[in-house]
């Protein structure tokens, strides 16, 4: 079983920055493909970003595209997601994610473990 504990949530002004580690129990280059997921009130979790099992390949929502950054620290079991000129609208619960795949996929389904989440607001 793997535990994903994501933290660095908070409050930030438009335009701001947040990064959001995501810690594995185990060895992440034991694990598949990871995605960061995100969750507004009265809406559907939808896929923000993810990156390989290799870290070679990243894929990001077109609504985060060029503020967004996902990397993975494997001697540090870590994963990151880089969030810049934060918007009103980023304001959401984050999800961390793992799958035993190698690749990126959207699909919410797909992935196997997920770690509790944690608030981002933005502020306008």
């Amino acid at each position: 079983q793997v535990q994903l504990v994501e933290s660095g949530g908070g409050l930030v002004q438009a335009g701001g920055s947040l990064r959001l580690p995501c810690a594995a129990s185990i060895r992440t280059d034991n694990i598949g493909a990871m995605g960061w997921f995100r969750q507004a009130p009265g809406k559907e979790r939808e896929f923000v970003g993810g990156i390989s099992r290799s870290g070679s390949s990243m894929s990001y929502a077109d609504s985060v595209k060029g503020r967004f950054t996902i990397s993975r620290d494997n001697a540090k079991n870590t994963v990151y997601l880089q969030m810049n000129s934060l918007k009103s609208e980023d304001t959401a619960i984050y999800y961390c994610a793992a799958r035993l795949g190698n690749t990126i996929t959207t699909t919410s389904g797909s992935y196997n473990y997920w770690g509790q989440g944690t608030q981002v607001t933005v502020s306008s």
